[in-house]
């Protein structure tokens, strides 16, 4: 399958899943979820959702098991909205870049407030 398919697919299946997240879930710890990206391989056998939260790691850990929860009933809905025949199987996984950018920023506030840059 050609590359652009590929990746106009997982730009669709972000989209739907955060949809279906906002809207169709009902689970409240999913809410803290935000879906950073979505990567389908090129047999659309799987997709890797990249997805971030906010908060401590109580708070990963309860949206995370929320997630993993819903992810049956994220597939079929998926199923109904996307015009291809087989969903790729769902692979979640934390985006740390969010924090990792928001610990650089702590780093360079704690430099400049030192006067050492």
């Amino acid at each position: 399958m050609s590359q652009v398919r590929v990746q106009k697919i997982s730009k669709q299946i972000e989209r739907d899943i955060v949809d279906i997240i906002m809207n169709d879930i009902k689970d409240t710890k999913v809410g803290f979820i935000t879906v950073t990206g979505a990567e389908v391989t090129s047999d659309l056998s799987f997709c890797k959702v990249y997805y971030s939260v906010l908060g401590g790691e109580s708070r990963r850990d309860a949206a995370t098991k929320a997630l993993i929860r819903a992810k049956g009933f994220i597939k079929t809905e998926l199923a109904k909205r996307l015009s291809i025949r087989k969903v790729p199987e769902l692979i979640f996984e934390i985006d740390k870049s969010i924090e990792y950018g928001n610990k650089i920023d702590h780093m360079l506030a704690d430099l400049r407030r030192s006067g050492k840059m």
